[in-house]
């Protein structure tokens, strides 16, 4: 029996720009106890359309139907709905930091969720809680029970999240990107959760992400969106293995865990249409590589295959596998090389001195409740060079992004010495900061927290060129809107807030806004966890060909380790506030030397694809006025 199940979904929003098609036509159905994946790229109407469905847009115009255990949720009251929401069907933003409230500890807010739908009393929810919380990975969860949301790492505020939306034991589950902030241990351990969740507890989970090898590891159906239209759907296996449609075949090519180290990514060309406008032909067909004539005029039928797998594409042979990568320069050659000199003479003569380069740092934060320090950074030894790319890896609260902000010189270091670019930080005075600030720059993990909501897109990537006095009027203007295009957003798009664009859009809007200046050094927190797999290879070509051209260096800090060996020359693995190995990174891949980095490793090795077997045989093939009345019917 269904639990959920969709049919001709339309979604609607009303803008200053016009009216958006979030969502065409959509259908789909989730049986029970099933885990059923969404993806797609970002904007593609995946969020969207969930919200819409729980009612979470209010200015939404939603049409069709959409039943959960028989009753449809469009056709309910608010009342009813608030009734459903949290109780049987749960939901895991993709931003924790906006849902969870700054001025409640975390415990309160689970605490509040438990009683709103349970007759409990406080002591039984406070058990509920702190239970839920060690189940999700959080370290005393009897002692941070009472925490405020800023004292988490964003990896452990979405850890929060999960344990919020799985306390109450809901019939569906849909979580919106749940592991998109998470390193690869805590990935596993999440996705273990969830799956045990449906197993046990006899619940429903439907999980929206842009990383088709998170869904490959758990899902048991997946349906791909794009520009609002469903484009395929098909049991998990068969889609993964062997894709019926161009754009899933695309998705799957721009994964870095499908290329050589060091190679260039082949990235899915173009950028999605606008969704203000009606499409007459295929959605996809500016962008796809087997594109035919009448594409672009004829809206696409719905294939069936024998495997049953669908797909609205007018081929009736699945897509063709993707030529290999063209290599690029060899690692060593590409990061070391230095103005003027070969790649041989840059590093034989090794007169150029670090970029950056730490000295025994530590740094302690005060828990003023218990009274005593709390060791963040313990002893840290570690330089970045000129044109290199260092590759941070740790759990989430291991001191990453600690690190990164007093390298940056946004947190004081406790003791040692941190010099950037031949300057001592700690003997800087005003004038060298202002310098130091433009060869310096940053992109933050949470695209939501990093950006003003109060100002225009264009304001805040043109900031640089305004606070270093580089360019005004026009020429800014200009300038802005190349750089929304080298990162994949729409320059037309420049008078826009950030609460207009999608998760993934928002984090482009960070990386051009850090790249504006061209620095000497960009301190990558997490740079490409938000983005769906086709733009995260678009910004990582980006990102090594500014390298190459600039001679940038990058301390690169991910919980993706097939992004990091992809980018990176060296890695960093930290752990619980220290250095814990440092090496080449074919020779820590290849020669772990500790066991945290095998275990590490090990959560994060690439799931392969199945052998591509025998082409699917077309079994049937109906116009899409012919489904609309079917699905009417």
């Amino acid at each position: 029996m269904a639990v959920l199940e969709a049919r001709n979904l339309n979604v609607r929003i009303p803008t200053e720009d016009g009216v958006i098609h979030a969502v065409r036509d959509v259908s789909f159905s989730v049986e029970a106890g099933e885990f059923f994946g969404i993806v797609g790229e970002s904007g593609s109407g995946k969020s969207v359309m969930v919200q819409a469905i729980m009612g979470l847009i209010p200015q939404a115009e939603v049409t069709g139907e959409v039943f959960f255990d028989g009753r449809d949720l469009l056709t309910m009251s608010e009342a009813e709905l608030r009734a459903i929401r949290g109780a049987s069907i749960s939901m895991v933003f993709q931003d924790p930091l906006s849902s969870l409230h700054p001025q409640f500890t975390i415990g309160w807010q689970i605490i509040e969720q438990i009683r709103t739908h349970r007759s409990v009393s406080k002591a039984e929810a406070k058990t509920m809680a702190i239970e839920m919380l060690g189940k999700v990975g959080i370290p005393n969860p009897a002692e941070r029970f009472d925490s405020y949301p800023h004292q988490f790492s964003g990896g452990m505020r979405q850890r929060v999240m999960i344990a919020m939306a799985l306390s109450l034991n809901p019939r569906l589950v849909i979580a919106d990107e749940p592991t998109t902030a998470l390193d690869s241990t805590v990935q596993a351990q999440i996705l273990e959760l969830l799956d045990v969740m449906r197993k046990e507890f006899d619940a429903t989970i439907v999980m929206i992400t842009h990383d088709l090898n998170v869904l490959g590891r758990v899902a048991d159906t997946l349906m791909v969106m794009y520009a609002g239209h469903r484009l395929e759907l098909g049991a998990a296996e068969q889609v993964f293995g062997l894709p019926v449609h161009p754009y899933t075949a695309g998705l799957l090519r721009s994964s870095p865990s499908n290329y050589e180290p060091g190679t260039a990514l082949v990235p899915i060309p173009g950028r999605p249409p606008s969704l203000l406008n009606a499409v007459t032909g295929c959605v996809f067909a500016a962008r796809c590589p087997e594109v035919m004539e009448r594409c672009h005029s004829e809206r696409p039928p719905l294939r069936r295959y024998e495997n049953g797998s669908e797909a609205q594409c007018w081929l009736e042979e699945p897509p063709a596998e993707a030529a290999a990568a063209a290599p690029q320069a060899a690692r060593g050659e590409r990061s070391l090389t230095i103005a003027g000199q070969s790649p041989v003479t840059a590093i034989a003569t090794a007169v150029v001195p670090p970029l950056v380069r730490l000295d025994a740092v530590e740094l302690s934060f005060r828990n003023k409740r218990r009274r005593e320090d709390v060791p963040v950074l313990r002893g840290i030894d570690l330089t970045v060079e000129r044109g290199e790319t260092l590759g941070l890896v740790g759990e989430s609260g291991c001191g990453k992004s600690t690190l990164a902000r007093v390298i940056a010189g946004l947190i004081p270091a406790g003791s040692g010495e941190v010099e950037v670019a031949g300057h001592r930080l700690s003997a800087m005075n005003r004038d060298e900061w202002r310098g130091l600030r433009r060869d310096v720059q940053l992109i933050f993990q949470d695209p939501y927290g990093a950006l003003n909501p109060r100002r225009r897109v264009g304001s805040i990537i043109g900031d640089p060129f305004r606070l270093h006095k580089v360019c005004s009027g026009e020429e800014r203007k200009r300038r802005v809107q190349e750089l929304m295009e080298l990162v994949g957003l729409n320059p037309e798009h420049y008078n826009r807030f950030p609460a207009q664009f999608s998760g993934g859009q928002r984090q482009r809007i960070g990386i051009a806004r850090a790249v504006a200046l061209r620095p000497a050094l960009i301190i990558c927190d997490e740079p490409v966890s938000a983005l769906d797999v086709s733009i995260q290879a678009q910004v990582l070509n980006l990102m090594s060909s500014l390298q190459r051209e600039f001679n940038l260096s990058y301390l690169f800090i991910s919980h993706d380790l097939s992004v990091v060996r992809h980018v990176c020359d060296r890695i960093a693995v930290m752990d619980a506030g220290r250095i814990i190995e440092l090496a080449p990174t074919e020779d820590l891949y290849r020669n772990p030397q500790q066991q945290f980095t095998k275990t590490l490793l090990a959560a994060s090795a690439p799931l392969a694809r199945p052998e591509r077997g025998a082409t699917p045989r077309l079994i049937d093939s109906r116009a899409t006025a012919q489904l609309q009345e079917e699905g009417a019917a």
